[in-house]
């Protein structure tokens, strides 16, 4: 399983040309697989993103999120007890966004990999990054 991060979901959609080269060929890859997933989260940060018009996808939130899931067959994955615990860890994560961290929590203990253009998950021991 191949999860992407919030901002992966939005590249993929509106501007493929920002993704790395590495991360749109590991998603390519995933989806012809029937592995990409999304945590439960993004979809709230994406909510958000529109109604603060920080993003404009042409639509509205539901529908723009309904179309970014069924264009790529993505799994959207919940916040489990596990995940809400992992991600409340202090040391587990330096990061101090709430969305990030239980978006890094769910890739570890999903054991997959995560696209993200954000370089402060990288200090996250044990998270797997492609970009």
């Amino acid at each position: 399983m191949l999860i992407l991060d919030t901002c992966a979901l939005v590249f993929d959609s509106l501007d493929p040309l920002r993704l790395s080269k590495k991360a749109a060929a590991a998603i390519a890859q995933a989806h012809d697989a029937g592995t990409l997933a999304c945590c439960d989260i993004s979809l709230w940060e994406i909510a958000m993103l529109v109604a603060k018009r920080r993003l404009d996808p042409g639509t509205d939130s539901q529908k723009f999120i309904q179309l970014i899931l069924a264009a790529r067959n993505i799994k959207v994955l919940p916040i489990t007890a596990e995940i809400a615990a992992k991600s409340a860890q202090p040391e587990f994560c330096p990061h101090g966004d709430p969305a990030d961290r239980i978006i890094a929590a769910s890739t570890v203990l999903h054991k997959s990999k995560l696209v993200t253009s954000d370089r402060k998950l990288a200090a996250v021991a044990g998270l797997q990054i492609v970009w």
